[in-house]
């Protein structure tokens, strides 16, 4: 059978690493990779043996793509692959609004082509594990705290990083939020470094996350209340352990059954496989468009509560 033919759209920190699993893949061949620098694109070529390439070239020489270039490119970027004719994965969040988004899951649609949003956690060997040990859940607490660096700043930490818990919590939920609070602020860049959330949700539940991008340290947890049990989940080490009544001393303990990987090259083969299938992805355009409509909202209520507390404060000065 032959291999499936691949480019990479962005040669960034993302798409460098998506080039690396690419080149690595047995069931893709890397055909080329495109970028607005030239410069940026061929030193990336070089470096994994491929051709650089124009965007209007991708759909003579390959067969899917990925996106890795700024959020705020990815419809007309998307769109004019999936109407090309490729099938396309696109990295998280799916667009910057719910109209862009919309417009990549009608046009992926229209054309019959394969769409998948790269929420990479979704294939977290860890979080595989979690899914299948979730009965009702209850109560979500989740940090995702990282050291500041100048990648993504395009987007709010909301949309950089608490996306991903934001699509975890809703898939394991099963339901939209009825309520969000939130609170956020800016410390390093323009856009919002730290927020706090909590979600309501019509059954019960409620989940409570934290995001920051101006951490001292990196902290990827999540920790997940249900009847009888407590299920306690590191994304970074892919580990998780299970807390439940019963045993000699009343409470019993054993560990996720998990098998590790690199959630990024299990994502692509899932893609992949998706592609040769025609198979409907794990997280398709519409569950990247539920994610980012939740982060959005998120963010509506983060600017309420600043109006708020700059009244506040006005109200205090004088």
């Amino acid at each position: 059978m032959a291999k499936l033919r691949v480019a990479v759209v962005g040669a960034g920190q993302f798409g460098l690493n998506h080039l690396r699993i690419v080149s690595q893949s047995e069931g893709a061949e890397l055909v080329g990779v495109t970028d607005l620098d030239p410069e940026r694109a061929e030193a990336a070529a070089a470096r994994f043996s491929c051709p650089a390439l124009e965007l209007a070239e991708l759909a003579a020489k390959a067969d899917a793509a990925i996106v890795a270039v700024p959020t705020s490119a990815h419809a007309s970027v998307g769109c004019q692959l999936l109407e090309a004719g490729l099938d396309v994965l696109i990295e998280k969040p799916i667009a910057p609004d719910l109209a862009s988004a919309n417009l990549l899951v009608e046009t992926a649609r229209a054309h019959g082509r394969i769409l998948q949003v790269g929420h990479l956690e979704r294939f977290n060997p860890a979080v595989v594990a979690l899914k299948k040990a979730t009965t009702l859940p209850l109560f979500f607490e989740v940090h995702r705290m990282s050291v500041f660096t100048p990648r993504s700043l395009d987007v709010d930490v909301v949309l950089d990083l608490m996306i991903h818990d934001l699509d975890i919590v809703l898939d394991l939920a099963g339901e939209a939020p009825e309520e969000i609070r939130a609170a956020g602020i800016s410390v390093l860049s323009h856009k919002v470094d730290i927020a706090n959330v909590r979600l309501a949700f019509p059954g019960g539940c409620v989940a409570n996350l934290t995001a920051s991008r101006v951490s001292t340290e990196r902290v990827r947890k999540l920790r997940l209340f249900q009847p009888r049990q407590y299920i306690s989940l590191d994304y970074a080490r892919q580990e998780g352990a299970i807390f439940e009544v019963g045993g000699q001393s009343g409470i019993g303990f054993r560990l996720l059954e998990t098998v590790k990987g690199e959630p990024l090259a299990l994502e692509l083969e899932h893609f992949f496989a998706c592609v040769a299938t025609r198979a409907r992805p794990l997280v398709a355009g519409e569950e990247g468009t539920r994610a980012l409509g939740a982060a959005l909202a998120v963010l509506a209520k983060i600017e309420e509560h600043s109006l708020r507390v700059a009244q506040t404060v006005a109200a205090w000065k004088r």
